[in-house]
């Protein structure tokens, strides 16, 4: 049986410390460039070595990557693009780190030299002003040879234009193809592909870069006080705040927080009282919608919708070749499922051996109990949150 990872053919490459690769079969390690991961005594897990310095000389040119964080973490889009900098840099080339927000995760392993955190941004406030102002005094400071972002709608590539308008930067938007002479990007309708040499700030397209690195960063944390001036009260930006939907609403290719049914869900009422409580959005498998549970617009898998959520908890699910297609850009799956053994449970990044009704009765009681200790309906479970910790 073939289990090699599918890759889109028509993805121009992918950048890894080997190179650019035009088709990458699920390699977990490369040669020559790091230890591969080593079977324990009990012959049940796989341990892998400590990796590398990426470089330990002295500094001659720094490459900056910034983005913004999401709870104290960087998303799947911002590591791809820390890790096509620190792929691209040379020994005497310094990967500086400028996270929008708190980061509590670990630069050094997402192949970081130094780390400069601004926790007076939020990813929930919209201050673009403020930003470019704190990542234009960053660029004074550090004099870069070269600027990285996340081409995403999510505030960095906002802030990756307004940076190169204000600085006349060159630039280069959407990017699928990195080395370290030249960038691409799909033009004319993804009809034509364009290529020139690095310009000054680089907008990476989503997965251009396997962010699996053979080496680690120093991961220094660097004290940089920025100085600058906020926005004027009266500038032409006004941020209106957040409006919340009902996630049931929420379109699945946009959400972030998936419970997913299958057929091990009978108490379809249940199952849409707990995500209503834990806030997220409603999917089913191909069965569940055949067996007229839930609509079509729900269905997840190759037939279905492909989703991209940070947590994804499947109930009941046993996880068939078509839904996993569904799923393979989520960031964390929960599985619950009787069955140990099910392919849920080989890409699930934690499964829970129970039944999936009565483990959806249990998290409704648990919700309830909540909600009467603290007197408010305000109690509402941050599951999303709870299983993202659980799972970093």
């Amino acid at each position: 049986m073939n289990n090699l990872k599918r890759i889109d053919p028509r993805r121009p490459f992918t950048i890894t410390a080997e190179g650019l690769k035009r088709i990458t079969l699920g390699m977990t390690g490369v040669a020559g460039s790091m230890e591969f991961a080593a079977h324990d005594s009990t012959g049940s897990a796989h341990r892998e070595h400590a990796k590398p310095r990426r470089t330990t000389a002295a500094a001659q040119r720094v490459l900056l990557v910034a983005a913004h964080a999401d709870r104290g973490a960087l998303d799947d889009h911002a590591r791809q693009t820390l890790a096509a900098a620190a792929l691209i840099a040379d020994t005497t080339t310094e990967v500086l780190l400028l996270v929008f927000g708190e980061f509590t995760g670990d630069a050094a392993a997402l192949g970081a030299d130094k780390l400069i955190e601004l926790p007076m941004f939020d990813r929930r406030v919209f201050a673009p002003l403020d930003e470019l102002n704190a990542l234009a005094a960053c660029v004074a400071a550090y004099a870069p040879a070269h600027i990285f972002l996340p081409d995403n709608a999510t505030g960095d590539g906002d802030l990756g234009r307004r940076y190169a308008a204000a600085a006349n930067a060159s630039v280069a938007t959407h990017v699928v193809e990195i080395d370290a002479a030249h960038v691409a990007a799909y033009i004319q309708t993804n009809t034509a592909f364009a290529v020139r040499a690095l310009p000054e700030v680089i907008l990476l397209a989503p997965n251009a870069v396997d962010p699996k690195l053979p080496f680690v960063g120093a991961g220094e944390r660097v004290v940089w006080r920025f100085d600058g001036e906020p926005a004027s009260p009266k500038s032409i930006v006004r941020d209106l705040g957040i409006e919340e939907i009902d996630a049931a609403q929420l379109a699945l290719e946009e959400a972030d927080f998936i419970v997913s049914a299958g057929n091990g869900v009978s108490d379809v009422p249940a199952f849409e009282r707990l995500a209503a409580t834990l806030g997220a959005a409603i999917g089913a498998s191909r069965v569940a919608v055949d067996d007229g549970k839930f609509t079509r617009d729900k269905q997840i898998g190759a037939t279905g919708k492909t989703v991209e959520a940070s947590v994804y908890i499947a109930f009941g699910i046993s996880g068939a070749v078509q839904h996993l297609q569904g799923i393979k850009d989520c960031r964390h799956v929960i599985a619950v499922n009787l069955d140990a053994s099910a392919p849920i449970a080989k890409r699930a990044n934690l499964t829970v051996i129970a039944d999936a009704q009565e483990t959806i009765a249990a998290l409704n009681e648990a919700a309830e109990a909540a909600r009467t200790a603290r007197g408010t309906g305000a109690a509402l479970l941050n599951s999303k949150a709870v299983a993202e910790g659980a799972l970093a």
